[in-house]
């Protein structure tokens, strides 16, 4: 969560601010370094509670109900759908504290793939007008009062109206444990999704996340945009304000609307294996359509009145 990630700062350069979005297209500023990770959602408890208790998700992805402890002890109750390298984080309204638990909020952690590569992430910020970013650690209490390092991240701004996104680079002290339940490293500073997210997925139909559609104020937006550069993202503007970002298998579509129609959208899924025909599950307020082929698209109703 954002919020619950901004609490957990350990060094703080006051004042940070995102860079301004200038004006055209922006090119990579070099080879990639963060790729998508993982995203999350704010949704009617209609929706959320739809989820937790889906028959068809359990047999479509790696799906786990979940309460993790993060630093300071705070906690949050997800339902996630786990793939070979990404996933999905769904909350129902006031699962999570403060202005992170409103309909309509959500975050994006983008990770790198490789061990150092956060402190160059760190510095193409700081080229593209982001004077202080902002770093912290998480870290991740398994339920014996014991936490230990999860992750290091940076954000580009601690102000926010409901989205935000940081870079993160998992920990080798995380990998080390047992308890994470870690796959070996493929080389020698290996910290990538494929080994965080285990091989549960492999007895599911879900693979991964091929396009994710978000709902964003502009001031979000603005926040975001320079830390998808900063990554190597190849980011366009699109008509409406919005962007879409592309780049490591995962395009990310950004849409420019008013805080009350914030949300997430529409997520397209890669499938393990084609299916012949086409299946349509409704969840609470959303609608899962599996096939035909590889490819399945889930799509989330507007947000109701609030």
């Amino acid at each position: 969560m954002f919020m619950v990630l901004a609490v957990a700062l350990t060094a703080l350069a006051g004042g940070a601010t995102s860079a301004a979005w200038a004006e055209g297209d922006g090119s990579p500023t070099g080879r990639q370094l963060l790729y998508y990770n993982h995203a999350y959602g704010v949704f009617d408890r209609e929706t959320a509670d739809a989820v937790e208790h889906s028959a068809y998700l359990r047999d479509f992805a790696n799906f786990q109900v979940r309460t993790t402890t993060g630093t300071g002890g705070e906690t949050w109750t997800g339902r996630y759908l786990m793939g070979r390298e990404t996933y999905l984080e769904l909350f129902g309204v006031g699962d999570v504290p403060g202005q992170d638990g409103v309909l309509g909020a959500g975050g994006m952690g983008l990770s790198v793939e490789r061990a150092g590569d956060l402190a160059t992430v760190t510095r193409r910020l700081r080229d593209q007008g982001v004077p202080s970013p902002i770093a912290f650690r998480q870290t991740r209490d398994f339920g014996d009062g014991v936490p230990i390092p999860w992750f290091d991240a940076v954000l580009t701004t601690e102000q926010y109206d409901g989205f935000g996104a940081w870079g993160m680079e998992y920990r080798p002290e995380y990998f080390a444990d047992p308890r994470g339940n870690t796959e070996p490293a493929a080389f020698p500073g290996d910290i990538g999704r494929e080994r965080y997210l285990s091989d549960g997925y492999r007895d599911h139909l879900m693979r991964d996340v091929t396009s994710i559609r978000l709902a964003v104020t502009a001031r979000d937006l603005a926040g975001t945009v320079p830390l998808l550069r900063a990554g190597g993202f190849t980011v366009r503007r699109t008509p409406g304000g919005g962007a879409v970002a592309q780049g490591g298998g995962t395009t990310i579509h950004l849409d420019a609307v008013a805080r009350e129609n914030a949300g997430m959208r529409q997520v397209e899924l890669s499938l393990n294996h084609p299916v012949a025909h086409r299946h349509v599950e409704r969840i609470g307020r959303s609608t899962l359509a599996v096939g035909p082929g590889t490819r399945a698209v889930w799509t989330f109703d507007a947000a109701p009145a609030r």
